[in-house]
């Protein structure tokens, strides 16, 4: 391989083509590929780093707390959950489709390892995803002081085909926090698609808000075209470890001589 073709290599920023061009030399060479042939192979490899690099910063502008995958996911641990239907979310239909989905179940159940997984199947199949917890996000909504960074701010959330929305009834949210969650749920909806998890049932909704019409009309416009899935079962941090005994009831003591000893002792 010469030092031009090097050089243009790195004029044209081919660093895929680049890292793989002397060994695809010398299979062209050793297996007589035809020109074409050849061409094809080197132009793949561009491609393939290109579209590597894209998932890897996608994947860091999503801001995963954990970066998971389906295949990482312990299913044996709870097989009430239904893989093939996750397997389905994950080839994206349902984003293209703009609907939505909504994971309900208590803390340790894989509610948070299952939708981070779900954004990086979507963003392998090449969509543009956004994760936070609901804490972050009402945190970052209003932080904003002026119009102008309001705006950026909500650009930042209808952009992406898909934002997730982690951990909602973990804890109480701050006020007005029904307000800013309204107007991220409202402007997507039908629009582009929002998942969400929460350990608390959607009744509870509007006194985890402290805002009942907000929790009403974020729950009109949300589970419109959601699909929700409700898990149940023992947390996974808990693995190994005996379910705490029933507490047993007392047996009533006997009549006799000891029980005034007893009753007076106590």
């Amino acid at each position: 391989m010469t030092n031009t073709l090097i050089q243009s290599a790195r004029q044209l920023r081919l660093s895929g083509m680049l890292c793989s061009l002397e060994v695809r030399l010398q299979e062209a060479g050793s297996h007589q590929l035809p020109h074409a042939q050849f061409l094809e192979l080197v132009f793949q490899d561009e491609l393939n780093v290109r579209g590597q690099r894209l998932i890897d910063k996608r994947k860091k502008w999503a801001g995963f707390r954990d970066a998971k995958t389906l295949e990482e996911f312990d299913w044996s641990f709870n097989t009430m959950i239904k893989r093939a239907q996750l397997y389905e979310l994950a080839s994206g239909n349902f984003i293209r489709q703009h609907r939505d989905l909504l994971v309900l179940g208590p803390p340790g159940v894989g509610k948070s390892h299952l939708v981070q997984a779900l954004g990086y199947h979507a963003i392998r199949a090449g969509f543009l995803v956004l994760y936070r917890s609901v804490f972050d996000l009402v945190r970052e909504l209003q932080a904003d002081e002026t119009p102008a960074q309001q705006s950026r701010t909500l650009a930042r959330y209808l952009k992406p085909d898909l934002v997730i929305i982690d951990d909602f009834g973990m804890k109480q949210l701050p006020a007005k926090s029904g307000e800013a969650l309204m107007e991220i749920v409202l402007r997507r909806h039908e629009n582009r698609s929002t998942m969400m998890t929460s350990n608390r049932p959607i009744e509870e909704w509007g006194q985890l808000l402290n805002d009942v019409p907000a929790a009403t009309a974020i729950l009109d416009r949300f589970l419109h075209r959601a699909e929700v899935i409700t898990i149940t079962g023992r947390s996974y941090r808990l693995r190994g470890k005996p379910p705490a005994p029933e507490p047993k009831e007392g047996k009533p003591k006997k009549q006799g001589s000891g029980d005034s000893t007893a009753e007076g002792a106590s």
